[in-house]
């Protein structure tokens, strides 16, 4: 400290030292000490000198700080004094107390000097990006300060170091993240200095994430309503976005347009427009208009369009349009948002023509702009802003411009209500010539590209005044033009005249009606007038050269040939291809040629048209070659056209028949392959059916051996049941039973009675169900099986009956026997029980089973005979298709044959045309080579060597 004393100047006796001694002493000071304290205090003097000797601290001490930043890393304090010395030294902000009038120049000069030596060694910019990294807020800070004061002084080149630096954009990013917020502030305001004018750059700093963080940091400001941090974000979206394809795709593709309507959600009260909030909302549109830009890709353009309507933007913009309350810079603004946002986009378009002004009756919003554009009270750039917003309605918009025309039409005019077509139409004739010329241009762009509507404003009639009669619109337009207005109107009307005659041969037919019309033109432009009237001259040329290009010669008296002559006599040749060109070489051309939207200085310069100078270029050319053009020429030329356009029209229908027979022969290969696949699936379905059918006969003939099996098993069942009766009958019964055998025996022969007739009546039933079965063929042999398997079970019965007769003969004579060895014997009735039991309990069986048997045979006839005639319809059906198959085979062939016969035709025109062509080149003629019609020889060139192969 007892240094810094004496240098800086205490108390010391003896004469004061010179700035530029204490500058030298300071840097010996910080080059030759060894103490960190000693050299962080002469760092910090310097910095202290640093605004007041700016130029010797510079000169003297940089490459002393630049060391200090080298060595010196582990000290955030020493750091940070040579980052500040060093931000003085380059940087141009100087204090207010400072800046004198005479100053400014050799600043920025200095300021540029000192940046190219620092950054002369790219190490040092490497240096310091590396010091930004660091945490330290004293540290961090003054880096940041310093690196965009080198981008300001020398951008390209320091721009160019960051760029081959690793990761270099990357840890500038970092900025952005930064929890203090004066830091991450000044790194909004680094990043815009470094993304100025290079695009590599600014792809880096988007996919780093930035459009994210930047939205975040504008909704945590307040949007609109946030401070001059929301303005610095806002410059370097735009800085991001403009002119840069890439980022804009990447922009719309993340979703980040739906995060822009917030921005516009401007409430009711509408009092509180800061100065802020107007420059905030300013910046907002631009970056919109950025967006969607006609100087953009259309498909670029045409997609974030639509995104701004489906999240909501478009309708947010409408709705400060109608509002009241607004400045009249930020209505401009959104007027021009608004245009940009539906030019070209029919679905836009379309919104835009429903919105309606909030009074009352509610109004269209185009009827309301409209109003501001012909009021000469209204402000010159807003009535500029609403002309390009018409201008951008009708813009590829048929639909919008027949809606306008249709206003003016006598049938469709409402008297309650103001139309459009009726404001344009005052503009078109007041005193304002500002009015007129706007109103010109818009009734133009409404007739742009579109013949008929030309066509249909022929027949709009204007009453003038009280008790003369009405004349068209056509008409008033010369007439104003000819009465010799203001050059603004008269140039304005050209336009529109000029835009509505071209391509449309009825309105010139119109024109050439009026018999003043021609001399009006022709002494326009043979006369030498001033500077000003050039520019009239040169339209009223164009005039004339339409009328000429364009004509049919429907009126005699005005053919293309008297016209060219009429040139000839009274102005030249020469001389009108001279005043035709004073439109393309004048300044307000070429600007007007630029951009679409009209943008003007001051309203003495609004004289062209955006769309009006394409339509010069496009016409300049054509109607000079005929002026110049003889009339045998032109007869030529008009034979030629006639031969063309009916070679043109032969052959476009033959390619129609030909596109018309492809589309039926396509129909017919589809419809035949429909009805394969049905054919396909009647057959699957034949196939499963007769699958069915056969399961159905398996399942039979298995039920049928089941009950066989079950008959032989209740018949084996009731033998053993009788003999285990016989077996368990004890010999001391035996006794007991001799005296009821013959009543057994008459019991069982009043059975064997009652049986035989059951049996005949089970005989007589069997007879009338095969009667009924005989009707089905199908299921005739199995009742007769049926009918033998009752038979033998009938049969079985009667056995067992036989062998119970023989049995009871047999107890007979065993119970005479016993009667001889014991005449005591008592006879039981037992076995006689139980064998009447078994008897009923296997009656009551057979019964049941002859009944399910009878319902199983029913029930298998009828889906029998249900599937047979099932099975007969789809082969009726199978015939039916195959018979349709052969006729459409036969059709197909019919087709190709008269095809084939059209292509020899096509074929013959097409040799014809050739020749035709060949002699308008040996005339001098220029055509236009089309395409050769190859499908017809290709055709031809198939079918041979399908026949030779046949052969």
């Amino acid at each position: 400290m007892n240094f810094l004393r004496g240098v800086m100047g205490g108390p010391s006796a003896g004469p004061q030292p010179s700035g530029a001694e204490t500058i030298q002493k300071l840097c010996d000071r910080v080059a030759s000490s060894t103490l960190l304290d000693d050299r962080r205090d002469a760092v910090r003097a310097l910095k202290s000198l640093s605004k007041k000797y700016r130029l010797e601290v510079g000169i003297q001490a940089m490459e002393h700080l630049i060391h200090v930043l080298q060595t010196d890393r582990s000290d955030s304090e020493i750091i940070g004094y040579a980052l500040d010395t060093l931000y003085n030294v380059i940087s141009n902000d100087l204090e207010e107390e400072e800046q004198e009038e005479n100053l400014p120049k050799q600043v920025d000069n200095l300021g540029s000097q000192f940046t190219e030596i620092f950054i002369k060694q790219q190490e040092n910019v490497t240096l310091l990006l590396t010091l930004v990294e660091e945490f330290d807020f004293h540290v961090r800070w003054p880096g940041v300060k310093l690196l965009t004061s080198l981008l300001k002084q020398q951008g390209p080149q320091v721009q160019q170091i960051i760029l081959v630096s690793p990761m270099g954009v990357s840890r500038l990013m970092d900025l952005l993240a930064d929890s203090r917020e004066v830091i991450r502030n000044d790194g909004v305001l680094l990043l815009q200095q470094l993304t100025k004018s290079n695009a590599a750059i600014q792809k880096i700093v988007a996919f780093e994430n930035a459009f994210e963080r930047l939205l975040d940091i504008i909704t945590e400001e307040g949007n609109s309503d946030g401070g001059i941090v929301v303005e610095d974000c806002l410059l370097l979206l735009q800085n991001l976005l403009k002119n840069n394809n890439s980022n804009q795709n990447f922009f719309k593709e993340g979703s980040y347009i739906q995060r822009m309507k917030p921005w516009f959600e401007v409430g009711d009260d509408n009092c509180g427009w800061s100065a802020q909030k107007v420059t905030n909302l300013h910046l907002m549109l631009q970056l919109v208009r950025v967006l969607v830009s006609p100087t953009n890709p259309p498909g670029a353009t045409s997609s974030c369009q639509k995104a701004m309507f489906h999240c909501g933007l478009l309708q947010q913009l409408c709705t400060i349009l109608m509002a009241t309350g607004v400045p009249a810079d930020i209505l401009t603004e959104t007027i021009n948002t608004v245009s940009e946002v539906i030019r070209g986009c029919q679905m836009n378009q379309d919104y835009f023509a429903s919105v309606n002004a909030p009074s009352n009756p509610p109004r269209p919003a185009i009827v309301v702009l409209l109003m501001s554009m012909v009021n000469e009270r209204q402000p010159f750039v807003l009535r500029c802003a609403v002309l390009y917003c018409f201008q951008c309605f009708l813009y590829k918009n048929q639909k919008g411009q027949g809606e306008i025309v249709s206003t003016l039409l006598p049938s469709t005019i409402d008297g309650s209500s103001v139309s459009a077509g009726q404001l344009l139409c005052g503009g078109l004739f007041s005193t304002d010539s500002l009015s007129n010329w706007c109103a010109a241009v818009a009734l133009a762009h409404a007739l742009q590209e579109n013949p008929t509507l030309k066509e249909q404003l022929l027949r709009v009639q204007l009453a003038t005044s009280i008790g003369n009669p009405p004349v068209s619109l056509l008409q008033q337009c010369t007439n104003i033009l000819s009465q010799g207005s203001k050059v603004q109107t008269r140039v304005g009307l050209l336009m529109l005249l000029c835009t509505w005659l071209s391509n449309c041969s009825i309105a010139v037919t119109h024109f050439l009606h009026n018999p003043a019309n021609v001399p009006f033109l022709t002494g326009q432009i043979a006369e030498n007038l001033g500077e000003e009237e050039q520019l009239v001259q040169g339209l009223c040329a164009l005039l004339l050269g339409i009328s000429i290009y364009y004509n049919d010669n429907s009126l005699e008296n005005y053919r293309k040939e008297k016209l060219k002559q009429l040139i000839e006599k009274r102005i030249g040749r020469e001389n009108f291809i001279e005043k035709l060109g004073f439109i393309s070489k004048h300044e307000l051309y070429s600007r007007a040629a630029q951009k679409p939207q009209p943008s003007f200085s001051s309203p003495d310069h609004m004289m062209f048209d955006h769309e009006f100078t394409k339509l010069v270029k496009e016409l300049e050319g054509v109607i000079s070659k005929a002026i110049y053009k003889s009339s045998e020429e032109d007869k030529k030329e008009e034979e030629v056209k006639k031969t063309l356009e009916q070679h043109d029209n032969i052959v476009t229908h033959y390619k129609k028949v030909i596109r018309e027979q492809d589309q039926e022969l396509e129909e017919l290969k589809q419809r035949i392959n429909t009805l394969t696949s049905q054919n396909e699936q009647l057959q699957a379905t034949v196939t499963q059916q007769v699958s069915q059918i056969q399961q159905h006969k398996d399942q039979y003939n298995l039920l049928k051996v089941q009950l066989g099996k079950d008959t032989q098993h209740h018949n084996s069942h009731s033998d053993t049941f009788q003999m285990n009766g016989i077996q368990v009958e004890e010999v001391s019964k035996l006794k007991e039973e001799l005296e009821e055998w013959k009543n057994k025996h008459e019991l069982l022969q009043v059975q064997l009675r009652e049986k035989d007739s059951m049996i005949e009546k089970l005989k007589s039933s069997q007879l009338e169900m095969g009667t009924t079965e005989q009707s089905s063929q199908t299921s005739k042999s199995g009742g007769l099986e049926h009918n033998s398997e009752l038979q033998k079970e009938l049969e079985m019965l009667r056995s067992q009956t036989q062998l119970q007769s023989a049995e009871i003969s047999k107890l007979q004579m065993e119970n005479q026997k016993l009667q001889v060895m014991n005449t005591a014997a008592d006879p039981m009735s037992g076995g006689s029980g139980a064998t009447a039991v078994n008897s009923s309990e296997l009656e009551g069986r057979l019964q049941q089973e002859i009944r399910e048997l009878k319902s199983e045979v029913k029930a298998l006839s009828e889906e029998k005979e249900s599937l047979k005639q099932h099975l007969d319809s789809s082969s009726s059906t199978v015939a039916i298709l195959q018979d349709e198959k052969s006729k459409l085979q036969q059709e197909v062939a019919e087709s190709k044959k008269e095809q084939d016969d059209l292509l020899v035709l096509l074929a013959d025109q097409d040799q014809k045309l050739s020749a035709l062509k060949i002699k308008l080149k040996d005339l001098g003629v220029p055509v236009e080579d089309e395409d050769d019609i190859e499908s017809g020889d290709q055709a031809d060139e198939d079918e041979d060597g399908d026949e030779e192969e046949q052969d």
